[in-house]
């Protein structure tokens, strides 16, 4: 296979099922799904059971037992699982133009990794996208957008960048090239390399802090803010922690001061686990 897409969920069946709808009309269609599932209740196993029989992508679901939020852990298991040698992030309520797999695997390049973004709805129109709405693609058009309530922002722009002017607007953002956990990629074995994601940390920078990992391994990135397009639907987050956060702002600051590659926190304690 040409990549594997990985995201995380949580009991979010509306939103899942809206996100692999949104996969299963790539038109590139290689690849196959690992879903990141950090607890979810039997509902999330039942959806995509039913998902696998109407969809011809491959779908793996990995999960673990409710213990809080362990989004970390649980992408290090998806990566292990992981059949292809080139690996997409998103998340569980990131749902994907068409093109998201086709645009990643044409600007990957050895010895990088793929900065993206996304374009964050509204709950009103969040609730309202059905299955016509993502194969036809009308989800991703800001006239109907528009028409659906959604309000004029200078941001909007990245629905309609298209061809030369997707180059020019990924050059010109002011938004560093990070790792975004819901729009990224690179290769397998750069995050076997620096083992995965550090599972000491949970909500709140552990994404950058991959990506600060693998510059300090040598790896460069490369922005596709206006190329890689997907919608975020809206959500509550409850799981926002101010001293997890705090926690993980002093592991970031460690690791870009030690210049830290590899965190002992990481994929190999799911290997012992296993």
């Amino acid at each position: 296979m040409k990549a594997t897409v990985i995201f995380s969920t949580y009991n979010s069946e509306e939103w899942l099922e809206k996100v692999i709808i949104g996969f299963s009309v790539q038109t590139e269609q290689d690849f196959e799904i690992v879903i990141a599932d950090d607890g979810s209740t039997d509902k999330t196993k039942e959806l995509i059971d039913r998902l696998r029989i109407e969809t011809a992508i491959p779908i793996k679901h990995v999960w673990q037992e409710d213990h809080g939020f362990q989004k970390t852990k649980i992408l290090n298991k998806a990566i292990l699982a992981a059949a292809s040698d080139y690996l997409i992030f998103t998340d569980g309520d990131c749902i994907p133009r068409n093109d998201f797999v086709d645009v990643h695997l044409n600007y990957r390049e050895i010895g990088y990794f793929l900065s993206g973004g996304y374009f964050k709805l509204p709950m009103n129109v969040s609730k309202l996208i059905t299955k016509d709405d993502i194969i036809s693609q009308r989800c991703f058009q800001l006239k109907w957008l528009k028409s659906h309530g959604l309000a004029k922002s200078i941001k909007n722009s990245k629905l309609i960048a298209r061809g030369f002017w997707t180059k020019i607007l990924n050059k010109a953002t002011p938004t560093s090239p990070s790792w975004n956990g819901h729009n990224a990629s690179g290769w397998k074995k750069d995050l076997l390399e620096i083992n995965g994601f550090n599972q000491e940390m949970q909500y709140g920078g552990e994404d950058r802090e991959l990506g600060e990992r693998l510059f300090n391994l040598g790896i460069k990135s490369k922005q596709i803010r206006y190329s890689a397009i997907c919608v975020h639907l809206d959500h509550a987050r409850g799981y926002v922690n101010q001293e997890a956060i705090d926690k993980n702002r002093a592991i970031r600051d460690y690791t870009l001061k030690n210049k830290v590659i590899k965190t002992p926190n990481g994929i190999n304690l799911n290997a012992v686990e296993e």
